[in-house]
């Protein structure tokens, strides 16, 4: 029986795609990851998110590399987005939109480098949207809407929040077939019950998920646990590139 392919040997066997889950202010660990593909020249052709893992997943495609991405991220300030208005959320979400259309080099779906799909959830319709068409920054505005701390986003005939809601993973806008490189953050919100389906890993046909544990949680008030985040992610990918797949997972503490 021939050994398991370490994850450097599964991405460089054929092209893949690459879905990053929500996760609240995980996408200092989703720009961790990311950096090291691109720095390895292991990119993807396709991407899919939710929340965080659109926010990421979207910039890039859009032509931002993550190395831009981590500069901008390891910057942030709480001010550059936090713009409390009354509403259906604490904050209006105007200076988040504002920063991230700057940084956005396509502002259309199609003028992206790869074919992108961000999850959205509708509240009007009770259900997950997948978005692949229109405006790019709209999109992953609408996707990183965590409810009660961002207003709700009118957007493709809809009023739409988190695309984390009913799709974690931000798996629902890729194609079966395609193989994936899933990025799961795992969860310590305390509003998911223990045991929720939505905080497993997903299984399905050709997907090879990346799990890091321990990574430091970052929130609107613990912004400077985001460079160690992203740091550690970084850190812990080069480790899981030389680690094998094991049932389709590797998994690692960081």
């Amino acid at each position: 029986m021939s050994a398991a392919p370490t994850l450097r040997e599964w991405l460089g066997a054929d092209r893949f795609a690459l879905t990053m889950s929500s996760g609240f202010f995980g996408f200092f660990a989703h720009a961790g990851v990311l950096s090291v593909l691109e720095d390895e020249g292991l990119v993807p052709v396709r991407l899919s998110g939710s929340s965080a893992g659109a926010l990421v997943a979207g910039t890039w495609a859009a032509g931002l590399d993550a190395a831009a991405l981590a500069r901008e991220l390891l910057v942030l300030r709480r001010a550059d987005f936090w713009d409390p208005t009354p509403g259906a959320g604490l904050l209006a979400g105007r200076l988040f939109r504002t920063r991230l259309e700057s940084l956005l080099p396509a502002r259309s779906f199609a003028a992206c480098r790869a074919p992108l799909a961000v999850s959205v959830y509708d509240l009007a319709r009770g259900k997950t949207r997948v978005l692949t068409h229109g405006d790019v920054a709209a999109a992953i505005h609408a996707s990183c809407a965590v409810p009660v701390l961002f207003q709700p986003v009118w957007h493709d005939g809809g009023l739409l929040v988190d695309g984390g809601v009913l799709d974690r993973p931000g798996l629902l806008g890729m194609p079966s077939g395609e193989r994936v490189l899933y990025h799961h953050l795992s969860s310590r919100s305390p509003w998911r019950r223990r045991g929720s389906p939505s905080l497993s890993i997903p299984r399905r046909a050709g997907l090879t998920a990346l799990v890091l544990d321990g990574l430091p949680r970052v929130g609107p008030f613990r912004l400077p646990m985001g460079k160690l985040a992203f740091e550690r992610a970084r850190a812990a990918t080069r480790t899981a590139l030389e680690t094998r797949v094991s049932d389709g997972v590797v998994r690692l503490v960081a």
